[in-house]
C-alpha cells in the first residue's frame, strides 16, 4: 500500500488484496483494490494540486460545487396529484440542504427541458435569499407533456458547464418511460455528458423503466434507486444532496499500468455497487489506461482487477500491474498521483499456495455473479421462462446467503419462496408486487463488503 497526501487535504490510500501465487503454467491474476479517501474538508484537493481548483478556491474551505435538479413534469406526474406535490416538496428539501456558496439550478423535464430557476442559462448561488426564491419558483411546477430525458441531461450539462467549480452534480427524478425520444437519443446524450458531471437518478412510483434509470446512473457514475411511495421523496432527496455536498475531490481516475505481455481482462467496481469499467478506459501513455471513478468524499470503494500474464517458470516473479489513483490537471499539466499499489505474480510449485483463493477475490466474484443472476432471473420471469427464472433466482438466494448480503436476501424473499437457501432451492411466488420486483432489479448491483 502507498499513500500520498499533504496536510489539510483529503488523503487517499490504496490497498491490494490478492493471492499472488500461480502454479506452473498459471496466467490469470486477480486482485481486489480498496481505495479509501479520508480527512477531507478542503477545497477539492487544494493541497493536492492547485490547478484542479476554481480560481476562487480558498484553502481550508469546502470545495466549490454546482448542482442541477431535474424534475419530471410530464403528464403522468398528475396521477395521483400528490406525486407532483411530493416532487415539489422533495426539491425544496434538496434546496434547503445546499451549502451556502454552492451554485444551483432547477430544471422541469417533459418532452423538452425548461429552466425553472434561476433562468436565462444561469446558475444561482445558494444563500437564504436564493433558496427562498427557488422554493417559490417550484410553485409554478405543473404536470403536462411527455418524457425526453436526454434533453433534460443536455440542459443540465450546459448549465453545469458554466460553473467554474470542481464538483458538478445532477439529481434526476422521473416517474415514466422515456417515450418521446429514441434509446439512441438518450445514449447520445449520456455519451455527451459522461465525464462532465455525475448524476443520481431516481424512479418514483412503478411506471418507469428500471434499465433506463440505472443506465443514466451508470453512465454518469451516480446512484440509482426506486422511491415506490412518493411520500418518501423528500427524505431521499435530502440524503442525495447531503452526499453531493460531501464530495471533495472530482474526476479521480484509477490508472492501470501493465508491463509488456500483460493483458487486462477486466476492471470493475465491486463495492458499494457492481459497475463495469473495462470499456471506459482512456489511454494514458505507454501501457497505461485510466478508468473513471467520479467524485469522492470520505468513503471507501473496492475494485476488481483481472490481468493475464505471460507464462513463466517456477520461482520466477513479476509485477503484473501497478494501480495508481490519479487526479488530472484541468490545465493539461502533469496529473497528481494520490496513491498507488502493486499487483504481483509469483510462480510456485507449492500447490496449497497456488490454489488458495483470496477471500476478498472470492467474495466479490460471488457478488458480481449475484447481480448478474438477479438480472437474468427477472428477465426470464418477465419473458415467461419459469424454469430459467427459478434456477437463476435460486442461485441468487444461495449467493446472497453465502456472502451475508442480508438486504438483497430480503428483497429476493419478496419474489420467491425460499425452500433451502444453502442449496438455492426456491419457488417463484404466484403474485409479486410490481414495486418489490422493481426494487430488487434496481438494487441488484448493491454489494456488501468482505467481513474482515
Amino acid at each position: 500500500m502507498a499513500n500520498f497526501s499533504k496536510s489539510n487535504a483529503p488523503q487517499f490510500s490504496v490497498e491490494v488484496y490478492q493471492n499472488e501465487y500461480l502454479p506452473e503454467g498459471g496466467r490469470e491474476v486477480n486482485a481486489i483494490v480498496t481505495v479509501t479517501s479520508t480527512g477531507g474538508g478542503t477545497v477539492g484537493g487544494a493541497a493536492l494540486t492547485g490547478a484542479a481548483l476554481s480560481p476562487s478556491a480558498v484553502p481550508g474551505q469546502t470545495p466549490g460545487a454546482a448542482v442541477v435538479i431535474m424534475v419530471d413534469c410530464s403528464g403522468s406526474m398528475d396521477y395521483p396529484p400528490t406525486k407532483m406535490r411530493n416532487a415539489r416538496d422533495a426539491t425544496a428539501a434538496a434546496i434547503d440542504t445546499l451549502r451556502d456558496g454552492v451554485t444551483f439550478a432547477v430544471v422541469a423535464g417533459t418532452h423538452q427541458a425548461k429552466e425553472v430557476y434561476p433562468g436565462d442559462g444561469r446558475l444561482a448561488t445558494a444563500d437564504a435569499r436564493t433558496r427562498a426564491e427557488a422554493k417559490e419558483a417550484l410553485r409554478k411546477l405543473s404536470a403536462g407533456g411527455g418524457t425526453a430525458i436526454g434533453t433534460w441531461l443536455r440542459l443540465a450539462d450546459r448549465l453545469l458547464n458554466s460553473a467554474d467549480t470542481p464538483i458538478r452534480h445532477g439529481i434526476l427524478l422521473t416517474d415514466g418511460r422515456n417515450e418521446h425520444e429514441s434509446p439512441a437519443d438518450l445514449k447520445a446524450a449520456l455519451d455527451a455528458c459522461a465525464g462532465r458531471f455525475t448524476c443520481d437518478a431516481r424512479g418514483v412510483g412503478t411506471d418507469w423503466e428500471v434499465k433506463e434509470v440505472t443506465q443514466i446512473a451508470s453512465a454518469l457514475l451516480g446512484t440509482a434507486d426506486i422511491v415506490a411511495d412518493p411520500s418518501g421523496l423528500a427524505a431521499d432527496f435530502t440524503r442525495m444532496m447531503e452526499d453531493a455536498m460531501g464530495k471533495e475531490v472530482a474526476d479521480v481516475a484509477l490508472r492501470l499500468w501493465t508491463p509488456v505481455g500483460v493483458e487486462i481482462k477486466f476492471v470493475k467496481q465491486v463495492a458499494p455497487t457492481v459497475e463495469e469499467l473495462t470499456g471506459r478506459r482512456t489511454e494514458a501513455g505507454p501501457r497505461a489506461g485510466d478508468y473513471p471513478t467520479g467524485s469522492w468524499g470520505d468513503e471507501s470503494r473496492d475494485y476488481h482487477v483481472c490481468v493475464q500474464v505471460p507464462e513463466a517458470g517456477i520461482g520466477q516473479e513479476m509485477l503484473a500491474a501497478r494501480v495508481s489513483l490519479i487526479l488530472p490537471d484541468p490545465a493539461g499539466g502533469t496529473p497528481q498521483t494520490l496513491s498507488q499499489g502493486l499487483v504481483r505474480a509469483v510462480w510456485t510449485e507449492d500447490m496449497a499456495a497456488s490454489t488458495a483463493i483470496n477471500p476478498q477475490v472470492a467474495h466479490y466474484t460471488g457478488q458480481a455473479e449475484l447481480a448478474q443472476v438477479i438480472q437474468q432471473g427477472l428477465d426470464a420471469r418477465k419473458s415467461g421462462d419459469i424454469d430459467g427464472a427459478t434456477a437463476k433466482l435460486g442461485r441468487a438466494v444461495q449467493l446472497a446467503a453465502a456472502s451475508g448480503n442480508a438486504d438483497t436476501a430480503k428483497l429476493l424473499a419478496k419474489v420467491v419462496d425460499v425452500v433451502d437457501e444453502a442449496t438455492g432451492t426456491v419457488r417463484l411466488k404466484a403474485k409479486v408486487a410490481e414495486a418489490d420486483e422493481m426494487t430488487l432489479e434496481t438494487r441488484s448491483t448493491k454489494t456488501v463488503r468482505v467481513k474482515k
